[in-house]
């Protein structure tokens, strides 16, 4: 009986040490692991577009965000305060991420919260990354950027479950030959609860035959809801990346799935239900402080060749400092949709500075 007693006692004691290690542990994760932060994005731009304000300055981007890990579980709240162009309810201050992932493991992660959709190479990347003044025709509209089906502006995020990982080391360096990512998300965007008890579920699978190189493939099977309207949104996705001292990025999307303003008020339904989207960017360092782009961008809002909105577009980034940057961007648009005018040069000037 003694030798039980001092058995429960020792592992009593055991356990409640280990208990306490976790708790230290978790404290100093706490501080030592999480971070502030934040970046600004200022603009002064012009275009010489008939019917347009021809020059402006702007503030494109302000924002601030703190990160983290305790233990194994990763942790982000990001939070842009500019005005957001929109409703009401959509300007100032509001959340943009706000997620935790558990990360024990690299090939089973789980994120849980409002992130990125998993759509398309270009959509997780941060805006200092892309290389030019905005994102692609094809996030903007297609990923849920400004989508093109009505919903309010999310950042190309949604409220949602996303398991991700990486498999298959291979090569002399090991790196990771296959990268997935599934979710199930709202469908509604951001900070948006579900309207149609309808989960969207998009996927993206890469492999990587040589380091820095990704070649893609993504699904989106969903809907949105808005004004008591429910439409269809299903897409498809396609690319390659390839990231280092030179980029590569080309991708192709295409959508199904009407617009909410497509839904007239006697029920009938007017315009096309499909759309598609593709570009392809190159990036040249001239040295090690500056960097070059070019890029050939083009939407088709009914995937027809009469309304294609086409961007020939040139950028030049010049790093003063890691955390400093001008960046210089031109664009020629030849938009045959616009009657008025289709044929139009714009050029602004951008100033990225983060802490």
């Amino acid at each position: 009986m003694r030798r039980f007693i001092l058995s429960i006692v020792c592992c009593l004691a055991t356990l409640t040490y280990a208990q306490t290690s976790l708790g230290e542990q978790a404290k100093q994760d706490i501080v030592q692991k999480t971070t502030f932060g934040g970046y600004v994005i200022g603009k002064a731009g012009f275009n010489d577009q008939e019917g347009k304000t021809h020059s402006s300055f702007d503030l494109r981007l302000a924002r601030v965000y703190v990160n983290g890990q305790v233990l194994d579980f990763k942790y982000r709240l990001q939070m842009e305060v500019n005005g957001v162009a929109g409703t009401s309810q959509e300007k100032g201050p509001r959340i943009v991420d706000a997620y935790g992932e558990w990360v024990k493991y690299p090939f089973f992660q789980v994120r849980f919260g409002q992130f990125k959709r998993a759509f398309t190479f270009e959509n997780p990347m941060n805006p200092w990354d892309i290389g030019f003044g905005g994102y692609s025709q094809l996030t903007d509209k297609l990923a849920g950027m400004n989508d093109r089906i009505g919903e309010h502006s999310s950042g190309g995020r949604d409220i949602g479950l996303q398991i991700q990982g990486d498999l298959l080391p291979i090569g002399n360096d090991r790196h990771n030959f296959l990268h997935y990512q599934v979710g199930i998300y709202n469908g509604q965007g951001i900070n948006h609860a579900d309207a149609n008890n309808r989960k969207d579920l998009i996927g993206g699978l890469y492999i990587y035959p040589i380091k820095n190189l990704a070649i893609g493939a993504f699904g989106w099977n969903g809907s949105y809801t808005k004004s008591n309207v429910t439409t269809d949104r299903n897409r498809l996705a396609f690319g390659l990346k390839y990231e280092a001292d030179w980029s590569v990025r080309a991708e192709y999307a295409s959508s199904e799935g009407h617009k909410i303003s497509n839904y007239n008020a006697d029920g009938s339904i007017s315009g096309s239900d499909k759309a598609d989207a593709w570009y392809i960017a190159v990036g040249a360092p001239l040295n090690n402080k500056c960097k070059v782009y070019a890029k050939w961008d083009v939407y088709r809002e009914a995937k027809e060749w009469g309304n294609m909105k086409s961007l020939y577009c040139l950028s030049a980034n010049y790093y003063f400092f890691k955390n400093l940057k001008l960046q210089a961007n031109y664009s020629y648009t030849r938009d045959k949709s616009n009657a008025l005018d289709g044929h139009y040069n714009t050029f602004d000037i951008q100033l990225y500075w983060r802490f």
